[in-house]
């Protein structure tokens, strides 16, 4: 039955006598009228986050995805500081599907995990919810023990009145706590007396992740499922003219073979036989529509694009002007390929279709959208989707896009066959990497001038790039007017001081579906500024870090990481013949990182062999994690440093697989020192920021190596010999 919001049910733990501290919920979901009203207020209900059983554990309900970067550790522990719990009572669920809860309040009314906004979001709600939970049960202490709230002391689980010499367990006391109001106003605690924020705490998840009892959706099993496999087009754009299922049906354990927008489905009992009954479908393909060129062709019209006029995307002073004041003038072209997201985990997901709803087994990252596309596929309300997220093998965007085109795929499959059994969509990696998402093909021209006296004279860039938003339901908020603020991120409001800068936005067109990538726009945007920016120092002669203090002497967080970066570094000592250091610092998701990079370069070879890293994201919550996050970035960043991209031939992907889109090996993997600038700013984000300094402050050591500047990434070592 519906119920209103601001009602709450509490359920008892069933067959244990657990007290559950936690909403049942049962509204109705309507994003649609969240969208016409505005953002859904902060809930710091602790029946909405908390469960507090019998057994004295702690359960928290993530609102955000877990994918491997440590935020359900990270949310933990702030509910856990305001509690008084012990960390070893904590746990974490995964929330439901209501975006009235459990909404991303970065993003408005949706329910989703992305851009690095989860700690960030999250920091003062859920400490709330852990000091609001605090106060109701030292009530419900107070009450049971006839003495006054203020006399209780709570500390490492357990609730405590010195006069009265009585205590008790949260397990104890939960039941009682459910009937107590839920307080308007709490007080949180002065950063002095934090004694978790600021640990270096165990991940929650370790264990499970360690010894394989941890589940994803690709260990889901379904009683009766059938594994559904897609035969998808080689060319981007093109679709179905014909098909032939009958060498498919022939193979045994396949069971159909259905028709969807995205291609042909083989549905099978078992994974290899769908991928057998797949790979002998015959099908005749219409690409009247799709993309036919190759990458060169792609940055040919790139190039041209560029000669025109583009979107304003910034404008201070007149760059124009200032260039011909300028004693020196450097331009230089940079290309950044398509590059795919690679997780671990494969996508995939599974449904049940059953009367008057579906339920969905998913690594979710994007609720709402999936909630939507879901049931807009099912002909169903949004709330009749129930989605039950499980842990994520990776994602760096992959899993959270605006489309839900693999929840889309589930869903038109499992209404293909009218719901008679669970159907499991399983992607290959191959099949990701062929005919997934990427991140853009991008192309910079870039035009940067030095007066006589070696400052900053008029800086002119251009930034071609297909959009993110454009096309999409956040075409209005995050690309009025055709300018796609994403690829423009940490240039157009870049930190350094440059008075007159003009930087102009080109939106590319193409059957290729593109997606935000760990780091988005700044992922390219960093290796062009940073590089642009050691270029100038090099030919103004001045030293590298000195010629950044200049242009970030406004901006003292900027500054501070940078100073820490190379004075952990130990900029300016010498290195031996063939080594190189050198240095970037960006700022991204509100916050800072500078690195510096050096590297060994032997002819047309380049290894890098050490990493020293700044950064600034205010309250280090758990810097064990923050450092692992910086780690996995320089890993995963490394390879498309050197090496990755997606190219295409006449319209086909080239790659496919790990043998030739191949990860950051253990071998080559530099050491990386993660320096943390002390803060009690609010937290900002961690997962993505580690990735956009990386390939200049690589780039810059080689310069520094051997003279010789390289500009497109992957870098080509061979121009070094």
């Amino acid at each position: 039955m519906p119920r209103s919001a601001s009602r709450r049910t509490f359920l008892q733990g069933a067959g244990t006598g657990a007290a559950a501290l936690v909403l049942g919920i049962h509204i109705r979901l309507d994003q649609r009228a969240h969208a016409a009203s505005g953002q859904p207020p902060a809930v710091f209900d602790p029946n909405v986050f908390l469960r507090i059983g019998a057994d004295n554990t702690v359960t928290i309900l993530s609102k955000h995805f877990e994918m491997g970067q440590g935020i359900t550790t990270g949310l933990a522990t702030l509910v856990a500081e305001e509690l008084e719990a012990d960390w070893s009572q904590m746990r974490v669920a995964f929330a439901p599907n209501n975006p009235n809860f459990y909404n991303n309040l970065a993003y408005g009314p949706y329910m989703m995990t992305g851009g690095s906004s989860s700690l960030a979001n999250s920091w003062e709600q859920m400490r709330k919810v852990g000091a609001a939970a605090r106060k109701m049960l030292a009530t419900a202490a107070a009450s049971r023990w006839g003495v006054r709230a203020e006399e209780i002391a709570v500390a490492k689980g357990v609730v405590s009145h010195r006069g009265a010499k009585r205590s008790a367990t949260f397990g104890e006391l939960a039941a009682a706590a459910t009937k107590v109001p839920v307080p308007r106003d709490v007080e949180l605690k002065d950063p002095k007396d934090w004694k978790l924020i600021g640990e270096r705490l165990p991940r929650l998840d370790s264990v499970a992740k360690t010894t394989g009892s941890a589940q994803y959706a690709l260990d889901v099993r379904r009683p009766g499922e059938l594994i559904a496999m897609v035969r998808r087009p080689d060319h981007f754009g093109a679709q179905v003219k014909s098909f032939n299922a009958g060498n498919a049906k022939l193979v045994p354990g396949v069971v159909d073979v259905v028709q969807v927008p995205s291609g042909v489905a083989v549905l099978a009992t078992d994974t290899w036989s769908a991928m057998e009954g797949r790979d002998v479908l015959t099908v005749t393909w219409d690409t009247s529509r799709a993309e036919l060129r190759s990458t060169s062709e792609i940055l040919d019209e790139y190039r041209t694009l560029a000669g025109g006029p583009g979107l304003d995307a910034a404008r201070r002073g007149d760059a124009a002007l200032a260039l011909t004041r300028a004693s020196h003038v450097l331009e230089a072209e940079f290309t950044f390929p398509y590059l795919a997201h690679a997780p671990m985990e494969p996508l995939n997901c599974v449904m049940e279709l059953r009367p008057g709803g579906a339920e969905i087994w998913s690594g979710c990252q994007a609720h709402s959208v999936d909630t939507h596309v879901a049931a807009k596929v099912l002909g169903l309300e949004p709330e009749q989707v129930k989605i039950n997220t499980l842990l994520g093998g990776g994602s760096f965007g992959r899993r959270g896009n605006l489309y839900g085109d693999w929840i889309a795929e589930l869903a038109e499959i499992a209404k293909a066959i009218s719901g008679r059994a669970p159907v499991h969509v399983v992607w290959t990696r191959e099949d990701d990497i062929k005919g997934g998402s990427y991140r853009p093909l991008v192309l910079h021209r870039v035009k940067v001038g030095l007066d006589a006296a070696g400052q900053l004279s008029g800086w002119q860039h251009k930034v071609v790039c297909q959009s993110l938003f454009v096309g999409t339901p956040l075409e209005e908020e995050m690309a009025k007017d055709g300018f796609d603020r994403s690829s423009v991120g940490g240039l157009a409001d870049t930190p350094y001081d440059i008075p007159d800068l003009s930087v102009e936005s080109y939106n590319a067109r193409s059957p290729v579906p593109v997606l935000w990538w760990r780091s988005v726009g700044h992922s390219h945007t960093a290796h062009v500024v940073e590089t642009m920016v050691d270029e100038l120092a090099r030919r103004a002669g001045k030293d590298a870090v000195a010629f950044r203090r200049t242009l970030l002497a406004k901006q003292p967080r900027d500054l501070a990481v940078l100073n820490l970066a190379a004075q952990k570094a130990g900029w300016g000592t010498p290195l031996p013949k063939g080594r190189g250091r050198g240095i970037a610092c960006h700022r991204s998701f509100n916050t800072r990182v500078a690195m510096a990079a050096e590297v060994t370069v032997a002819r047309s070879s380049c290894t890098v062999d050490r990493i020293v890293c700044a950064v600034d994201c205010g309250v280090a919550v758990n810097p064990d994690i923050i450092e692992a996050q910086i780690e996995g970035a320089v890993g995963f960043a490394l390879s498309s440093v050197l090496r990755n991209e997606v190219t295409l031939d006449k319209g086909v992907v080239e790659q496919g697989n790990f043998d030739d889109y191949d990860p950051t090996r253990f071998s080559e993997m530099p050491k990386v020192e993660v320096h943390i600038v002390k803060s009690l700013a609010a937290p900002s984000g961690i997962g993505e920021p580690g990735v956009p300094p990386l390939a200049p402050a690589i780039g810059n050591a080689i310069a520094a190596a051997t003279g010789k500047r390289l500009y497109s990434l992957p870098f080509d070592t061979s121009l070094l010999g």
